[in-house]
């Protein structure tokens, strides 16, 4: 049975000591880091409560049940089979990136990416030792869109792969915009990766909050090519709000990839947090129904902000994600001569994510949190629109 989710108050909302409520005074709205305003899932409380009771805070063992519990919560939710013996831990999915890169490029090769994308995926390619390569997605947020939205540019991402890329940096469903790429989309990537020798590795850390109507395909489920060239990282911290906890997996379903994961260090896997395995195992496992309930809170906020940009503030350009809850706003009708999400701040005190990192097509955007509560979405609208 699907559990009814909402947003805590404000005042005990602010009494958190995370990045998204200590980096700004009181006065200020933050909607900038992807960190929920919800209260832990009753399950996943209730783990770590107990562990904290029996003082369960050491080493992650070497076989939990996190790599069953994740093929399970697979199995139901997108119809992936996963073999559990090729689910492997690390403590988050740009750590499980980073450690993949290193195996399957020489460095100052290159890694594509598909901007307007989460910034650091900027950083972990330089930090693996490649060079980012840009295939920027089509499209935009404007719903007079001739192009029909957003995707991906399939022979761009081919004119990448010809010129010598050896690995693309694939995020699915894609942050900012909070688009599921489709399995014709995918299974054209994979195509293309396979005929240039590429690596494709898969962040889907957005993939369990998928609205209803909407379809996650997994990379590694597409075809034989990807499963044979293709690597995956998830995590329950998005979804369940346990980005602290540090936990994600690194998922393949080739026998390469395989053996390269396996390959890895121990440390790798030792990064581990115990609570986060403990936390994440609870969520696969039990978490569901508190998971349907959230996506009914982001169902509502994402149509809510909808009308509230439509009634106060028609010439930003919005498309309600149809996974995550990060609204990526087109702001250059504005035409404002600073970046948006700075004198939003300093003139509204509502904190948004500044565009531009997200790479060139970010110029003039800026990203929203919108996992908050119908209020508090509705006055930062309210604060930004006094601006006009």
């Amino acid at each position: 049975m699907t559990e009814i989710v909402s947003a805590d108050p404000l005042d005990v909302l602010r009494s958190r000591t995370s990045e998204k409520w200590s980096e700004y005074p009181d006065d200020v709205l933050p909607m900038f880091v992807a960190e929920m305003d919800v209260p832990l899932a009753p399950v996943i409380r209730d783990v770590l409560h107990a562990a904290i009771d029996r003082g369960d805070a050491g080493y992650v063992a070497s076989r939990t049940r996190l790599p069953q519990a994740f093929a399970d919560f697979a199995a139901r939710r997108w119809g992936w089979d996963v073999d559990p013996g090729s689910v492997f831990t690390t403590a988050d999915v740009s750590m499980g990136i980073v450690e993949i890169l290193r195996r399957v490029i020489s460095p100052g090769e290159g890694v594509v990416i598909t901007s307007p994308v989460y910034p650091p995926f900027f950083d972990l390619v330089t930090e693996a030792g490649g060079v980012v390569v840009d295939a920027p997605l089509l499209g935009s947020s404007r719903a007079g869109d001739p192009a029909g939205g957003w995707r991906l540019d399939l022979d761009g991402l081919e004119a990448a792969f010809r010129n010598g890329a050896k690995a693309f940096l694939l995020c699915n469903p894609h942050n900012p915009i909070g688009r599921p790429h489709t399995v014709d989309e995918l299974r054209s990537v994979a195509a293309l990766a396979a005929r240039y020798g590429v690596t494709v590795v898969s962040d889907e850390i957005h993939a369990p909050l998928t609205q209803p109507g909407e379809r996650f395909v997994p990379y590694l489920s597409v075809s034989d090519e990807a499963a044979e060239h293709g690597y995956a990282v998830l995590s329950a911290s998005k979804a369940w709000n346990l980005a602290g906890l540090k936990c994600a997996v690194m998922v393949t379903a080739g026998p390469g990839p395989r053996s390269v994961v396996a390959g890895m260090p121990v440390e790798v896997f030792w990064r581990t947090g115990q609570f986060g395995v403990l936390a994440s195992v609870a969520a696969f496992e039990a978490g569901e129904p508190w998971l349907d309930g959230l996506l009914g809170l982001l169902d509502g906020n994402r149509r809510l902000l909808g009308e509230l940009l439509g009634t106060e503030l028609p010439e930003v350009g919005y498309r309600p994600p149809g996974a995550g809850y990060l609204a990526w706003l087109d702001c250059t009708a504005f035409g404002w001569t600073e970046p948006p999400a700075r004198r939003i701040l300093r003139e509204a005190r509502v904190a948004l994510q500044e565009g531009a990192p997200f790479g060139p097509g970010g110029v003039g955007h800026a990203r929203l949190n919108l996992a908050c509560s119908p209020e508090l979405l509705t006055e930062a609208v309210g604060r930004i629109s006094a601006l006009r």
